[in-house]
């Protein structure tokens, strides 16, 4: 590996619709921890979320804020007392890290735990940039025939694989899921390889559901031209991707008897809900919040072939052009997934 160089280029949000790029030092890595070259970090629709309006809920960008949390890179140094890791490994970074002392970490639930430090998220920094450190057991080495985009987008999958262990998806199952973005795309992947064996997806975007078809879905329906209520499915499992409350609370009446929902779009903050038909059918329903241990079974469904996510890549940008990538969306209606190279 070259040398590490003193400072670095970052991509900072200073406020609604305001990206710069600055020079910051490289920070140096602490005990237990290693220092990453960023070689390809995905972009989400949080990211778009703070760009467009500087908030996520209770999430205020309150100062300036580096975001992005789909990164993978290179080990390039490692803080005292860190083992694992040889210089040069590539990984995928696992974004969050929790304080391993709290009751939901020690459960197991560390996504859950009220301490995490997670990237892009206020008011911790993510990266959009070209060096960041984390601890040593989140940065998760990645096989060669991984890209470095696919290992960036292991953090999506992770979604996707938490998504189906709340629904339980197992052989045989029938799944809707709702959206077919970058999340619903990477649902349909994960339903695929946990066993389903009918994936019916809807979206507005008829580009989007041929994508959603090549990549494992047995059905789509495009409900910008037809109503979900007359398509006669009923599914054991509604993966629900589009956090469209009127789309969730349509899809929630075709769920069968003792079936089970999950909640992953991000929507507005109420619901209406067909109450009656959860209790009548006895359906279980469920929000997701990230993911928990998720990252071996991802990196074992991209490196084998069960998840093709370099599929999702459609723009590339470097790191002076964070705000194209995070503006992309609002010009061209083919994007699925826009990558930042800050070695580009």
């Amino acid at each position: 590996m070259g040398e590490v160089p003193d400072t670095m280029r970052v991509a900072v949000l200073r406020g609604v619709h305001d990206v710069m790029l600055e020079q910051r030092p490289v920070p140096e890595p602490g005990p237990g921890e290693v220092l990453v070259q960023v070689l390809a970090v995905g972009t989400c629709g949080s990211d778009v979320h703070y760009y467009e309006h500087g908030r996520i809920g209770d999430f205020v960008v309150r100062q300036p804020l580096v975001l992005g949390h789909e990164p993978s890179g290179v080990v390039v140094a490692r803080g005292p007392d860190t083992t694992g890791h040889d210089i040069g490994q590539r990984v995928a970074l696992e974004p969050g890290v929790p304080c391993a002392r709290c009751a939901q970490c020690g459960l197991g639930r560390y996504n859950l735990c009220p301490g995490m430090r997670f990237f892009g998220t206020p008011p911790i920094d993510g990266a959009f940039c070209e060096y960041v450190t984390l601890r040593a057991e989140f940065a998760h080495a990645v096989p060669d025939r991984l890209t470095d985009e696919a290992a960036g987008l292991l953090e999506p999958l992770s979604v996707g694989v938490w998504a189906c262990r709340k629904a339980r998806v197992q052989p045989g199952s029938r799944v809707l899921i709702t959206g077919a973005g970058p999340i619903g795309l990477v649902a349909v992947q994960a339903a695929r390889a946990f066993g389903a064996s009918e994936i019916v997806v809807t979206d507005v975007n008829a580009r989007r559901l041929r994508v959603a078809a090549e990549l494992g879905a047995t059905g789509t329906i495009d409900v910008a031209a037809y109503s979900l209520a007359d398509a006669g499915y009923e599914p054991d499992v509604l993966l629900e991707c589009s956090g469209a409350p009127a789309a969730t609370a349509e899809a929630i009446r075709l769920v069968g008897r003792a079936g089970r929902v999950v909640l992953v779009g991000m929507g507005g903050d109420e619901l209406t809900l067909p109450l009656a038909h959860l209790q009548r059918y006895e359906i279980e329903l469920t929000g997701t919040f990230r993911y928990a241990n998720t990252w071996p079974a991802a990196i074992a469904l991209a490196s084998g072939g069960d998840v093709d996510l370099d599929r999702l890549v459609t723009h590339r940008f470097g790191l002076a052009e964070v705000e194209q990538a995070l503006t992309i969306g609002n010009r061209d209606s083919s994007v699925l997934k826009a990558v930042v190279r800050p070695d580009a």
